[in-house]
């Protein structure tokens, strides 16, 4: 029997849009392979074994009578999916990220696995970048794998991978998923009308219920979200900008202040997004707010870690001037969500997972598809990783910021990483509605560095 989509990652074909494509992103910069980037290429040639769905792709049911099934490609060409790329000199960091908006904006071709790595060189202090793109369908659990995860290793030294032959096997044609598809209707009758339900009507109720939806946002769901620049017609070109923190700088923040990192790190977003609102003009009284989806991994009722990550509503407190303040009141705010969903710990989180950022940024965005935009104003995610240094063919990873997709009408999201003694922040923005995203990023930056100097 094939391997069916099931209906969350099924939806996530049927409302993406061209308008907004759902691949999450990621770009990691590395000081140059002593190889050149062949080495990395190669690389992923000889791990492509170690996800297997990265040579598989999705063949739909005609007529809908079931979910889609995964399938290898038995026209799979690695050379497609890895591409090389180079900037002009200087190789700036603005020119980077130019090519990672225009990269970003390009939705995934459906008709190949639904992921895409570009190598760059070219970079300005003998670096090399590598750009991913992976469909949020890709990733169903907390165990899952993605392919820059399994590029990364603890040591520089770390030995070859011994090659693995592959052969794809047949996929089925159309007679062979009809005739599957009834076979299944015969032993539950009731497969066809979920497939529909979920495929056509119901999938937002659906992906709201499979995404853990906690009492705290049936509570905000009453009332909509505040009206602000951010949410607007979304247009089809992004702008992707980053901004970087010391996490030592952060910890004493915390130490000083209270709180968790990740309270610190919203408190930072928070007093981010007032000073950009109030360069926009736009009116801040003490009542502004800007209510953002805010991803959690949780662990199950035994205690013990497990593949769920919840959605939870957070009013961010634009309005309040003193970040003190703002900070003590998204701890009070975050304390209930930890409370409510048992959230898994930062140390729990990187022990269970490795280092997989594209992974956990894909499940915040899974836990955020289908619930309507109405009911909140941005995604941020936050996701830890491991405090040191990780290698790519022997190469030094230095940075890594997270690209999590936008839903419609929605002009900004926000991931957020740790790793290595450093925060990275990735901002991706519509480029019509908030094309000064810069500004954000640079603005990110000053209110680490003023609630430093208040925390000393």
């Amino acid at each position: 029997m094939v391997e069916r989509l099931t209906a969350l990652d099924a939806s996530f074909l049927y409302l993406e849009e061209r308008d907004t494509p759902m691949h999450v992103g990621g770009v990691l910069l590395l000081e140059a392979p002593r190889e050149g980037v062949s080495a990395i290429e190669s690389l992923v040639t000889a791990r492509l074994a170690l996800v297997p769905r990265y040579r598989q792709r999705v063949l739909e049911v005609p007529g809908h009578l079931a979910n889609p099934v995964w399938a290898d490609d038995p026209d799979f060409d690695v050379d497609y999916h890895v591409r090389r790329s180079a900037l002009p000199r200087p190789g700036t960091e603005a020119q980077l990220l130019e090519l990672v908006s225009r990269l970003m904006s390009r939705p995934l071709d459906r008709g190949r696995p639904l992921w895409e790595l570009y190598l760059v060189e070219g970079l300005s202090g003998d670096r090399v970048a590598v750009i991913t793109k992976t469909h949020p369908a890709l990733v169903d659990g907390l165990s899952a794998i993605d392919i820059g995860q399994v590029l990364l290793d603890v040591a520089p030294d770390a030995p070859p991978p011994a090659a693995e032959p592959w052969t794809p096997q047949r996929p089925p044609g159309t007679p062979e998923l009809v005739a599957q598809a009834l076979e299944e209707y015969l032993r539950r009758p009731s497969a066809v009308i979920d497939t529909v339900r979920s495929a056509v009507t119901d999938v937002r109720a659906n992906a709201a219920r499979l995404a853990g939806v906690g009492r705290e946002l049936l509570r905000s769901a009453v009332f909509p979200a505040p009206h602000t620049p951010l949410n607007a017609t979304t247009g089809r070109q992004r702008r992707v900008a980053v901004a970087r923190a010391d996490l030592d700088e952060v910890k004493k923040i915390r130490t000083v202040h209270g709180g968790t990192v990740n309270d610190v790190l919203l408190t930072v977003v928070t007093g981010a997004l007032r000073e950009w609102l109030l360069s926009r003009g736009e009116p801040v009284v003490g009542s502004t707010s800007v209510r953002a989806l805010v991803p959690v991994a949780l662990q199950d009722a035994d205690a013990s870690p497990g593949g769920r990550v919840a959605s939870f509503l957070v009013d961010l407190p634009v309005g309040e001037a003193n970040p003190g303040v703002r900070l003590a009141r998204l701890g009070y705010a975050m304390r209930g969500v930890a409370q409510e969903g048992r959230s898994v710990g930062a140390d729990r989180l990187i022990a269970l997972t490795g280092f997989a950022p594209s992974t956990m940024h894909a499940l915040g965005v899974r836990a955020a598809r289908g619930l309507s935009r109405r009911l909140f104003n941005l995604v941020i995610t936050n996701v830890p990783g491991p405090q040191v240094p990780l290698y790519a063919a022997g190469a030094r990873m230095l940075e890594v910021f997270p690209v999590v997709p936008l839903a419609r009408g929605q002009g900004l999201s926000i991931g957020i990483t740790s790793y290595d003694g450093s925060v990275f922040v990735g901002l991706n923005a519509d480029r019509d509605g908030v094309g000064d995203v810069d500004v954000l990023a640079d603005l990110i930056e000053q209110e680490v560095a003023e609630l430093v100097r208040t925390s000393w």
